[in-house]
């Protein structure tokens, strides 16, 4: 037999959900108490550290001018390379260059062999400044232009001769366009040369079709620095 408290039934529930409702608030404030106390936390580290933000983020700047620099250094020596390598290329191929007693298919062959090493440096490519990246581009693409110059010529060399006029005329604009691509390259990386303390680094081609090229200015090898 159910006792009687002698009391409504529905006053029997009050009590309980009363302590239900004191717990939840209870709870709601534990947690924005502890959510103020994070953020107040890591707003005070982070004004009582500027120090630490600032020499954080000059670490990181030096890190990558050091890196930077160290890419400029690289593609200059590549540069001097290639320029030793394509200069009697583009020579050969130039606009004042005879259309005949030029160069036969042995030669063009070789020339082949020779663009395609010079393109190897630029296959897998590191990433730099957006400065040291357009001087890269700019040599890789005279490189490509210097390219087309040869297949131009190797073509006009092995077709059918009533072609190798047309073609080596192909060839020797080509090779016009190829030198002042990498002239354009050139100035480009005697800037950046410049900006990271390298001084002036003239690494234009030593002959060559120059139609439209730029010629380096007069300081002194290293100079600027």
């Amino acid at each position: 037999m159910s006792r009687r408290t002698g009391k409504p039934s529905y006053q029997l529930s009050v009590p309980d959900t009363r302590r239900r409702r004191l717990v939840r608030v209870a709870v709601l404030v534990a947690v924005i108490g502890l959510v103020g106390v994070l953020v107040g936390g890591v707003a005070g580290y982070t004004a009582s550290q500027p120090d630490g933000v600032e020499a954080a983020i000059a670490d990181i700047r030096k890190a990558e001018a050091q890196r930077d620099s160290q890419q400029i250094v690289e593609l200059t020596a590549t540069a001097r390379r290639l320029r030793e390598e394509i200069s009697p290329v583009l020579s050969a191929l130039g606009a004042d260059a005879p259309i005949s007693g030029q160069p036969g298919p042995e030669q063009a062959r070789q020339w082949r062999q020779t663009m395609l090493r010079a393109a190897e440096p630029f296959a897998n490519p590191p990433s730099g400044t957006t400065a040291t990246n357009v001087a890269r581009g700019g040599l890789r693409s005279a490189v490509e232009q210097a390219s087309l110059a040869v297949e131009s010529y190797f073509l006009a060399v092995t077709g059918p001769p009533t072609q190798r006029a047309a073609l080596t005329e192909l060839a020797k604009r080509q090779a016009v366009q190829a030198a002042a691509a990498w002239s354009v390259a050139a100035t480009q990386l005697d800037q950046v040369n410049i900006d990271a303390g390298q001084g002036h680094q003239h690494v234009y081609l030593d002959a060559g079709p120059d139609d439209g090229a730029l010629a380096p200015d007069g300081a002194a090898e290293g100079s600027g620095g």
